[in-house]
């Protein structure tokens, strides 16, 4: 039977999966691009690898903190489809594509004047450098193209639809692989065919997006040229996301400073640790990106009630698979450290680090729901407060961290007790305190100050 409030045939646990499972293997797609271009290049030797290594390391960080074009498009084209208005959300994908387009042209050419300069100043030098400028160099026309993709995929996910993200990044993780085979080998064209490959990849998907997009927009009517007036709306919710991704970048950094700060051993480990948690995160984020594009439906078509119960229901499945994660890991943490190192020293820190994280996962899964509960509902100013807040909390405990003269096992302990922990406690504690209450469930196809 239809849900008799949304209309919706599937039950509250069946939406959320339609929309978490195909979003999941989208997230994917983009570490595997990165990890073709390394697999690929590390045939060519050292300095081809390490040049290449830092190459994508910028390319990495710069795209990351763009996400930002994905996270605040979805909301704003889901609140506008609860509302039943189609041609205002398009429209408001519209301008998130443009948006994309105009920022992945500044970075290009940011990339063009300063990159090399950049490249020197992280260390590069030689061999290294030629390879890591090369890889860098023919990254840059891809730039643009991977913001659209990021922008169309929060497009289709504000309209319900994280399958067709999950065909397009298939098929362009396959096109990937081909291109990069043929122009690093047969051609010859080393770390710049790398890069190369990856852009035209990019720029296939991104194509394909518009292709797709572009007609929708036009049969409802919505004028495909820039509006200033919107750009510039859909800038300033850009703007509040973007710090608070930076304030998740910065705690990530500051926490490897500290790493680095203990020593090699301390590194290694948490470097792994890191890892592992990430790609479990992966998970928990495709939770998370169905809780906006659900919550933002739902309060566009002012449903606050069912917002309200589909938020419960969210949390409960973030506990559970935070659970369910943390289980995994407490079981394969004596074992799991022989994979990745011979060293004692650095697997007794995995160790460590891992039943750290295996008691944190409950925490981790209540934390990544409800930011994407909160961006759903459009309330990326708090997100971005809140966020400079917890970094706040958390830079003096690692100066305490660094200074109290920790070492070995019980220095990686007190490292992720301090991120797993404490950080993620702090953001538990603000995100939960905002859930609890109601201010962020503002109904209707807008939030103030953000009328399209």
């Amino acid at each position: 039977m239809p849900d008799p409030q949304t209309g919706d045939p599937r039950p509250m646990g069946r939406q959320i999966l339609a929309l978490a499972v195909p979003a999941l293997g989208a997230l994917v797609a983009e570490p595997l691009f990165l990890l073709a271009d390394t697999a690929i290049i590390g045939r060519l030797g050292v300095d081809e690898l390490a040049g290449a290594a830092l190459g994508i390391t910028v390319m990495h960080t710069v795209t990351g903190l763009m996400i930002f074009l994905a996270y605040s498009t979805t909301p704003a084209v889901a609140r506008l489809i609860g509302a039943g208005r189609l041609r205002r959300a398009l429209a408001a994908g519209r301008d998130g594509l443009w948006l994309s387009v105009m920022l992945g042209a500044v970075l290009a050419f940011a990339g063009l004047a300063f990159g090399e300069q950049l490249l020197l100043a992280m260390g590069s030098s030689g061999g290294m450098q030629v390879h890591a400028w090369n890889y860098l160099l023919w990254s840059l026309p891809g730039v643009p193209a991977i913001l659209l993709v990021f922008a169309a995929v929060g497009m289709l996910r504000g309209m319900q639809d994280t399958k067709t993200p999950l065909v397009v990044a298939a098929v362009g993780f396959g096109a990937n692989i081909v291109l990069n085979l043929i122009l690093v080998h047969p051609l010859g064209l080393g770390t710049a065919g790398a890069a190369l490959g990856t852009s035209i990849a990019q720029w296939g998907m991104a194509i394909a997006y518009l292709i797709m997009l572009i007609p929708q927009m036009r049969a409802a009517g919505v004028p495909l040229g820039v509006d200033p007036v919107a750009l510039r709306q859909a800038a300033g919710v850009g703007s509040w996301m973007m710090l608070r991704t930076l304030s998740l970048r910065a705690a990530i950094v500051a926490t490897v400073l500290v790493a680095t700060d203990l020593g090699p051993h301390a590194l290694a480990a948490h470097q792994v640790a890191f890892t592992i948690f990430s790609t479990l995160a992966f998970v928990l984020d495709a939770l998370a990106i169905a809780a906006q594009a659900l919550i933002g439906k739902e309060l566009g078509a002012s449903r606050v009630s069912q917002a309200r119960a589909m938020t419960r229901t969210m949390i409960r499945w973030g506990l559970g698979f935070g659970v369910i994660t943390g289980g995994l890991i407490a079981v394969a943490a004596p074992f799991a450290p022989g994979l990745f190192t011979p060293d004692s020293r650095v697997a007794a820190g995995i160790t460590t680090a891992l039943l750290v994280m295996a008691l944190a996962q409950p925490l981790a899964g209540f934390v990544f729901v409800l930011d994407g509960v909160l961006m759903g509902a459009g309330d990326v100013k708090y997100l971005a407060v809140v966020g400079l807040v917890n970094l706040a909390l958390y830079l003096p405990l690692l100066w305490w961290i660094a200074s109290a003269g920790f070492s070995g096992t019980e220095a990686i302990g007190w490292l992720w007790a301090g991120f797993a922990v404490v950080f993620m406690g702090a953001r538990g504690v603000t995100l939960g305190l905002r859930a609890h209450g109601g201010r962020w469930m503002i109904a209707g196809e807008h939030r103030p100050g953000s009328r399209r």
